[in-house]
């Protein structure tokens, strides 16, 4: 008889683990202990040929993977939240979020996107936000630099993010400041090193050819997310081409005296009708930065995600996923974009109305499309030269962070045909 009922329970064990055909990956504040590192199990599916579904707006923006016994180790292993699901629970959440009542959409991540990073081999003085996050998460990628940008190499590439950086060769504008200092000195002598390596005269000129390299890249259908700097002086370095902006300590000899009346805002990603910062000791691009004009405390300092439909405007709900609609701020050289000079065909995703500004926008250029990200480090308010980098095993559930990890899979969304 005993005999008999162990066969029984070892039966109903058997049949609920074979029913159990799901792993879902709660995004939620409440259960998820490691929202980062979820995006790492989640890459790591695709990369291994599994298709994951993406549940916008589902308890934060949840993935659902397929059950295995690799998924649920690498979950353990990794110290990320999960729940396994049988056939009719998933089949009842996915009824859910197909209902028209729902801001809901499962979408469908079918491969890893090939992930580059631009950044030079020293990043003296900045860490990067976006290097770091894709450690901890365990997302692989690939450095790239001018040489690799300029010789075609972007299109091994899905994914193309740019370190804090500065296209207009004028060395990050630190000169004011820094001038004198070694880090500073090193920096300029090796980038005038590989500009004239690669068969120019002047960084600025060369710095130009990069960002029109990008921009093919871009509009030939590559997904490009930048941050701080990269974002405002990529744009000026469009908008500026065949203009000399630079002053002779950055190239040697005099700027364009009426080249304020040479900026071509058409060229431009996303910005319009801004006004560049002659003072070559003014740590400062332009208009399109708020940094200098911001009056916000510490203490109050956040901006807040747009609400957008999962259903109609997938591709800014994907770009929006998180567990709160309320991110902390942070600074940076660029810290935020006024919103007077944004170009209206781009989206504004996330700002702060207080202060008229933006920090979080998106747009299309051509068949590509861009992301541009305010701010240095989204877990340091003010990070300044030489602070240590931030340590995200302090911040595993970060908000900040995990706009950029939402940037990262973008690319892996099934594109829908369009209805014509």
């Amino acid at each position: 008889m005993r005999k008999k009922y162990i066969l029984i329970v070892l039966m109903v064990l058997n049949f609920a683990f074979a029913k159990a055909s799901y792993i879902l990956i709660p995004m939620d504040v409440e259960t998820q202990k490691e929202h980062l590192k979820a995006y790492g199990i989640t890459y790591w599916s695709l990369d291994k040929s599994q298709k994951v579904k993406w549940l916008l707006n589902y308890r934060g923006g949840s993935f659902l993977l397929p059950d295995t016994e690799e998924v649920r180790r690498e979950c353990t292993i990794r110290g990320v939240s999960y729940e396994v699901l049988s056939d009719s629970q998933t089949e009842k959440i996915l009824t859910e979020i197909a209902s028209p009542s729902q801001n809901m959409e499962a979408v469908v991540l079918e491969k890893a996107p090939k992930i580059a990073v631009y950044t030079p081999d020293s990043k003296v003085p900045w860490d990067d936000a976006v290097t770091m996050v894709l450690t901890y998460a365990e997302i692989p990628y690939t450095t790239i630099y001018d040489k690799e940008v300029l010789s075609d190499q972007l299109i091994l590439y899905d994914w193309l993010h740019l370190h804090h950086e500065d296209f207009t060769g004028q060395f990050g504008k630190f000169y004011g400041a820094y001038r004198a200092a070694p880090w500073y000195i090193e920096e300029k002598k090796a980038a005038e090193a590989l500009a004239a390596e690669l068969g120019y005269s002047k960084v600025s000129e060369e710095k130009r050819d990069v960002a029109l390299k990008i921009r093919d890249y871009v509009v030939g259908g590559g997904f490009m997310f930048a941050m701080c700097s990269a974002t405002d002086s990529f744009d000026i370095a469009l908008a500026a081409e065949g203009v000399d902006i630079c002053e002779p300590m950055f190239d040697g000899d005099p700027s364009d005296p009426s080249y304020s009346s040479k900026i071509d805002f058409k060229k431009t990603f996303a910005f319009k009708n801004f006004t560049l910062e002659r003072s070559p000791t003014m740590y400062e691009f332009s208009s399109i930065d708020m940094t200098r004009k911001r009056k916000i405390p510490f203490s109050t300092d956040y901006f807040t995600l747009k609400d957008y439909s999962a259903k109609w405007d997938p591709i800014p709900t994907m770009l929006c996923q998180n567990h709160t609609a309320l991110v902390k701020g942070f600074m940076g050289q660029t810290t935020s974009y006024d919103s007077e000079v944004i170009k209206s065909n781009v989206l504004v995703m996330g700002e702060n109305l207080t202060n008229g500004e933006a920090r979080y926008i998106h747009g299309i250029k051509g068949k590509g499309f861009f992301t541009f990200y305010g701010g240095h480090d989204p877990e340091d308010y003010r990070h300044r030269v030489g602070d240590p980098k931030t340590e995200l095993e302090l911040h595993p559930n970060s908000p900040g962070y995990r706009l950029i990890l939402n940037n990262v899979l973008f690319p892996a969304a099934r594109k829908k045909k369009q209805k014509t």
